[in-house]
């Protein structure tokens, strides 16, 4: 064990799974943050407080955001409607409708916070440039800037213990993150990556969610363990 504390932002799906398992691999004591922030889908709430169980966390924390009161994004606003690709691949280029705005700089900024409070030295989010190349606050320039604000915003920055982001999948492809998950003994059978899954956390097979996670697991040679609508 490392002695030293991480947050690490769980959403309960695949690629945050993936990165709690890899900062408990590193020796973090890790203390857990998912938000319910008005998504279509809460099971993957249900998902998360699973995966941080299992993963024998320090805690975990829920947060009730009122991201819905904005709308603006095919996740929040049930009037949009959820795209249904064929490719299931972002295009260059050009945003998603399932961005939410401005979500990833609120979760970091509240687990900022907690991390202040904990002392923690590191906070762990699962962004991927690969897949979701069009969402803005997934790239490393983000991270990087949103690092350099937090050096300079809060205690531990000024008293030169600066708290570090890490995101160990931004450079993976889906596959990738997989293969890594299973040399980690991680159960993605546990987790929910569906846009719209229903109440029993099933997926529904056709949002680009669903088709990246399938692609992902065909990819790295590894059954798939997700839970489809029949």
């Amino acid at each position: 064990m490392t002695g030293e504390r991480a947050v690490v932002l769980l959403s309960g799906g695949l690629d945050s799974a993936t990165v709690l398992a890899m900062a408990k691999d590193q020796g973090y004591s890790c203390y857990v943050l998912s938000f319910d922030y008005g998504q279509r889908s809460l099971t993957e709430l249900n998902a998360a407080r699973a995966v941080a169980i299992d993963a024998g966390v320090v805690e975990h924390r829920v947060l009730r955001l009122n991201l819905e009161d904005f709308g603006g994004s095919a996740l929040t606003d049930p009037s949009m409607s959820m795209p249904e690709s064929e490719t299931g691949e972002a295009q260059e280029g050009v945003i998603p409708l399932t961005y939410v705005p401005a979500r990833n700089t609120v979760f970091l900024s509240l687990a900022l916070g907690w991390a202040e409070v904990l002392d923690a030295s590191a906070i762990f989010i699962g962004v991927n440039a690969v897949d979701y190349s069009g969402y803005p606050d997934c790239r490393p320039e983000f991270i990087r800037a949103f690092e350099a604000m937090a050096a300079l915003a809060t205690r531990q920055g000024v008293e030169g213990k600066p708290i570090r982001i890490h995101t160990p999948l931004i450079d993976l492809t889906k596959a990738e993150i997989i293969q890594a998950g299973v040399s980690l003994g991680m159960d993605y059978a546990k987790t929910v990556s569906c846009y719209q899954a229903d109440d029993e956390g099933r997926a529904c097979g056709r949002c680009d969610s669903c088709r990246l996670r399938a692609k992902g697991f065909e990819q790295a040679g590894v059954t798939d363990p997700t839970h489809y609508q029949s």
